[in-house]
């Protein structure tokens, strides 16, 4: 079996996929790619079944908020191959302010809780899913607290002003 690399896996990709995929980048070594929402369940299955790859194993599962681009929501999959300890992160720009993607859950069950998680904190609807709500929050909020609509400290408080740090 030959040794799988980052080159590999990118010229299989496009080999598959042509421009569905775009490679965004190989942070400390951590390929990073992207699709479009509607090749995610597709792009992961044969990320997770193709004889060469077997990106078999689901790390995380979370999302980012961007609220100043046109698709304020990126969702983020980390997947790693097990027998050649070698990882991919998978990112996945989605339109707000109700985003929507296939949940992952039919390729990998463990995927249930981080999706949940995920919607939970960003509100990501995974569609499909088989049991969607919150997981770690009251189910009452009515908010998605790591979305980034909220300033990160209250602008009235005295003890942080400048004047008496002698600024």
């Amino acid at each position: 079996m030959d040794r799988l690399s980052n080159e590999n896996i990118i010229a299989s990709l496009y080999a598959r996929y042509g421009d569905q995929v775009t490679v965004l980048g190989e942070p400390h070594g951590l390929l990073t790619v992207s699709t479009a929402v509607n090749n995610t369940l597709d792009l992961l299955a044969y990320l997770k079944e193709d004889p060469l790859l077997r990106f078999n194993y689901l790390t995380d599962i979370t999302a980012v908020h961007y609220p100043k681009q046109d698709q304020e929501f990126c969702v983020v999959y980390h997947i790693h191959n097990m027998l050649q300890n070698i990882r991919l992160r998978v990112k996945v720009f989605v339109a707000g302010p109700e985003p929507r993607i296939p949940s992952a859950t039919i390729l990998w069950p463990g995927a249930n809780w981080m999706e949940r998680e995920t919607y939970d904190f960003f509100g990501v609807i995974f569609e499909g899913h088989p049991d969607l709500r919150r997981i770690l929050n009251m189910d009452e909020l009515d908010v998605f607290p790591m979305r980034k609509e909220y300033p990160l400290e209250d602008p009235n408080r005295v003890d942080k002003k400048d004047f008496y740090f002698g600024r």
